[in-house]
């Protein structure tokens, strides 16, 4: 069993309060010279300055909520998507686990993820191989030993088990949940797309696009539902980062969602998303890559 220092680490919530965190700014991305973007799946060609900025404001929002934020470094083989750092690695207790994307652009991202970290005193638990594909976007931790895995195009039947053989000798369950077929295979439509975490027991849905199995597994675990307004499904709405202690945070546009989840009780930080986020079809948590949670 790897050993590691818990102060440093750790990774079996998802809504614990935000310690430290990796994120890749758009320059580290290479959005300044932006190559590739409509293979990628953005809207249009991103604007860095604008992009930039509104990297800033969520960086900014990071740190007034007590988080450390380590920056992934520059390297040869980060696409545009490498901004979005949540999908290449997935923390855990016992260290990285480094994901084989289903997008193969990315694939090479994870290994860095591994690099970067180790600097940052985080271990490599394991790695996907193929024909394993994984996303982290696809993963949720209904608790501290339950692991969810979406089975669709970014996330395959062999890379979920190879997570299972991973968790097996350390007793974690892994579930698997099938996904919709959505735009298909060319559009990026991962787990965590119809569904946020916003503490142990509230998640905030896309109802409509979950599977029947999925939402009477988290009904049965006594999750409660806030649903998304669902005009604002385009916009990311259901894409909100869980910073602990009641504070969510979330893209400013999506406005009615977001008037929604303070009704609810929640403190809602926001940032502007419309370059960063919408153009490129990921929001708060997509942006970040959890590694310590009180």
């Amino acid at each position: 069993m790897p050993t590691h220092t818990l102060t440093a680490f750790n990774g079996h919530s998802m809504t614990g309060a935000l310690q430290r965190v990796l994120i890749c700014s758009p320059e580290t991305a290479g959005w300044e010279n932006p190559t590739h973007w409509r293979e990628l799946g953005f809207h249009h060609a991103p604007d860095f300055a604008q992009a930039q900025a509104q990297h800033d404001a969520l960086t900014t929002e990071l740190k007034r909520a007590g988080a450390e934020t380590i920056d992934l470094q520059p390297a040869g083989v980060l696409s545009l998507d490498a901004v979005y750092t949540h999908d290449a690695s997935l923390a855990t207790d016992f260290g990285l686990i480094l994901m084989r994307p289903g997008k193969p652009n990315r694939i090479a991202e994870a290994v860095h993820h591994g690099e970067t970290c180790k600097n940052a005193g985080v271990p490599t638990f394991g790695a996907i191989a193929a024909p394993g594909a994984t996303e982290a976007g696809d993963i949720l931790w209904l608790d501290k030993r339950t692991l969810l895995i979406g089975n669709g195009y970014r996330t395959n039947s062999a890379g979920i088990d190879q997570v299972q053989s991973l968790f097996a000798p350390v007793g974690i369950e892994v579930l698997s949940a099938p996904l919709p077929y959505g735009a298909g295979p060319s559009q990026c439509l991962h787990l965590m797309s119809l569904i946020s975490l916003l503490d142990e027991k509230t998640a905030l849905v896309d109802l409509p696009w979950l599977a029947v199995e999925t939402v009477e597994l988290l009904k049965a675990r006594g999750f409660r539902f806030i649903e998304i307004d669902y005009a604002e499904r385009d916009t990311l709405a259901c894409n909100v980062l869980s910073l602990g202690n009641n504070r969510l945070l979330a893209i400013e546009e999506n406005k009615k969602t977001n008037a929604k989840l303070n009704a609810a009780g929640f403190d809602v930080r926001t940032f502007p998303g419309s370059e960063l986020c919408i153009n490129g079809s990921g929001g708060p948590t997509c942006l970040t890559r959890p590694l310590l949670r009180a």
